[in-house]
């Protein structure tokens, strides 16, 4: 992990103990985030709409498929595009994801999805261009911005184990909206940390998404 990054984690971890003090006692017997930021961004969002609603078992073979069909370099944009809709079908993709994985492709050949630069948008601005994408919405979005880039301050609403997480440790009666999220995140102080915090809840449960 980089000793930066690192730097970062140990401070959320301080910051989110000082002011809540719920998540405090998670995070006095948890260890650090592991979270790994890195810069390959195409194939992350490629593996994640691959793997939408599968285990990790099934994700990880039909990943390996799709690789396998364009031989030993993940393909380029151009080498998607260039393939049928029912040769992707043969690796276990659906039709529907098939059409998602072509349809990222040519937003980055059309430019209007731009990795090379995408490092230099707020994360509002990286969910409005990505979820333009044909089957990536916001949740995986945020999963993008909080295991692939590393921004420290994603809050992920929608996400059931983030909700369910949350009731357990507050003692809700039922699980929160995604509004009732926002309103716990911020009486409780989350922010500049509501990634590091969303990863400790995952961790209060014990099934932090991969």
């Amino acid at each position: 992990m980089n000793s930066i990054f690192q730097t970062q984690l140990k401070e959320a971890a301080r910051h989110l103990s000082a002011s809540d003090p719920i998540l405090a006692r998670v995070i006095a017997s948890a260890p650090l985030p592991d979270i790994t930021p890195h810069t390959d961004y195409y194939r992350a969002l490629v593996n994640s709409i691959i793997g939408q609603q599968l285990s990790v078992k099934a994700a990880a073979t039909i990943k390996q498929r799709f690789a396998d069909l364009f031989g030993s370099d993940f393909p380029t944009p151009e080498q998607i595009i260039a393939r049928d809709i029912e040769e992707l079908r043969s690796v276990g993709l659906s039709r529907p994801k098939a059409r998602y994985v072509q349809d990222l492709a040519q937003h980055i050949i059309d430019g209007t999805v731009r990795f090379a630069t995408i490092d230099q948008l707020s994360n509002d601005e990286i969910i409005a261009e990505l979820t333009a994408v044909k089957g990536v919405g916001e949740w995986t979005v945020h999963m993008f911005l909080l295991f692939c880039m590393g921004r420290l301050d994603v809050l992920p609403t929608g996400d059931l184990g983030i909700r369910s997480g949350i009731k357990k440790l507050y003692g809700l009666s039922e699980l929160p909206s995604p509004d009732e999220v926002r309103q716990i995140a911020a009486a409780n102080s989350w922010h500049p940390y509501e990634s590091v915090a969303s990863w400790y809840v995952w961790h209060s449960l014990d099934n932090a998404p991969k």
